[in-house]
């Protein structure tokens, strides 16, 4: 490269405020710079001479310093970033509820959630997502780890579930996902790891998450691994087949399970079933679902009734529909859907299939909760431990759903420094 056509880049660069896009451009620069000289090479040109005649092509380095320093500059997407603000904020409501005693405590609580919250998204938002593409088996290990520490060594045990204990915190099963879902975006984006890898890799960590045991977050897991398998650089009919083989090895499994059933659990699924005849254990509870949603009304209900367990946090649409009404459980839904609506949004303007996956993963974590949350409330689902995106009250629940949308405003933010070439 001749001194002329270092000077013309040093120029372009001088215009380009933002060192992410600095890189890009001068690499992008570089490479149509290249093309054009091997055209004049072609031609019949010395090396020199197309050297000249490529920067000449360029024009004004001022001109298109400006241009690429306006076309690729970080973005924030300001949509985003308002409807966690507007869901943050309605994330107290469910707490205004609560006994006279405890309120205050659970307010000051969910304030620094918040907090902590937003904090996470935007630091994520300005680390460079790139930077974890070579690291999926890093981040493997850890999930790993967790979860072997959680079977190993718990420190106690929550509605049968496993815990460990740090301080104040307690970490479960749910923990894992998000270093999980890193481990996944990288390991479906590169092509050089097998199939026979990938059901390992998978086996594996479905196995540890079975022996732990949880549902809620196992059934999480396994639609992300899924959902994203389809996006990956698996071919189609490979992931039709593995889905179908998948499909009928859950129908074998619960089939039988199904002859193995524990009391207990047949009485749940029974109670769920049939509500109505068990109305003084299994069934109470979605007895009581029913009777307070249809009591709800457009404008809620202004009758005092004993609180529910889990007002504050699985039930959390719940509460919301019955002091508030159908009016504003609708305006919930699709506050939430437009994440969804807004990440999809965005996965079309990504070229890279590490971002894509990225995005399609973290839409998914965020789906299967927050559809199947309200689809238990709605009687659609049976009961189980799964807290509503944002809403529902939790330190580790916040702090990993703020993750996703920080990863998501992180893809966002470099949409434009990373292009897709013919």
């Amino acid at each position: 490269m001749n001194k002329r056509w270092d000077h013309y880049l040093s120029e372009v660069m001088n215009h380009i405020r933002s060192k992410e896009a600095k890189k890009f451009v001068a690499s992008e620069l570089e490479f149509h710079l290249n093309e054009v000289k091997k055209e004049w090479i072609g031609k019949g040109m010395s090396e020199t001479e197309a050297e000249e005649k490529a920067v000449s092509q360029m024009g004004s380095p001022s001109k298109l310093g400006h241009e690429m320093n306006k076309l690729h500059k970080p973005k924030v997407d300001w949509l985003l970033i308002g409807l966690l603000v507007i869901t943050m904020g309605l994330s107290f409501l469910p707490l205004l509820t609560v006994g006279d005693g405890l309120a205050n405590d659970y307010l000051v609580k969910k304030g620094v959630h918040v907090l902590l919250g937003i904090v996470l998204a935007v630091v994520m938002m300005f680390i460079d997502y790139r930077m974890f593409e070579k690291r999926g088996y890093w981040f493997y290990s850890i999930g790993i780890m967790l979860l072997v520490a959680l079977i190993m060594v718990p420190n106690v045990y929550i509605n049968g579930a496993p815990y460990l204990m740090v301080g104040p915190f307690s970490i479960s099963s749910f923990m894992a996902l998000p270093f999980l879902y890193l481990a996944w975006s990288s390991f479906f984006s590169n092509e050089k790891i097998k199939l026979w890898q990938h059901f390992l890799l998978f086996g594996v960590s479905l196995l540890l998450f079975l022996a732990i045991p949880n549902l809620a977050v196992t059934f999480i897991y396994v639609t992300m691994v899924f959902v994203m398998m389809w996006w990956s650089t698996i071919k189609r009919k490979t992931a039709i087949i593995i889905s179908l083989f998948a499909g009928l090895g859950f129908i074998s499994f619960s089939t039988l399970t199904w002859f193995t059933v524990k009391e207990y659990q047949l009485a749940r699924l029974l109670g769920f079933l049939h509500p109505e005849k068990y109305p003084n254990n299994w069934g109470y509870m979605y007895l009581q679902l029913k009777e307070r949603l249809a009591s709800a009304g457009w404008f809620g209900s202004s009758a005092k009734r004993e609180a529910l367990p889990f007002e504050h946090t699985d039930y959390a649409f719940l509460n919301l529909t019955y002091h508030y009404g159908y009016w504003f459980a609708i305006l919930l839904v699709v506050i939430l859907s437009l994440f969804a609506v807004r990440i999809l949004m965005i996965s079309m303007s990504i070229y890279s299939k590490y971002g894509n996956l990225l995005l399609l993963g973290g839409v998914t974590l965020f789906l299967v909760q927050f559809l199947y949350n309200v689809g238990m409330i709605l009687g659609i689902f049976p009961l189980i431990s799964m807290s509503l995106p944002f809403i529902s009250y939790g330190l580790m629940h916040m702090l990993f759903n703020a993750f996703i949308m920080g990863m998501v405003l992180s893809v966002f933010r470099r949409k434009d420094i990373t292009i897709k070439r013919a």
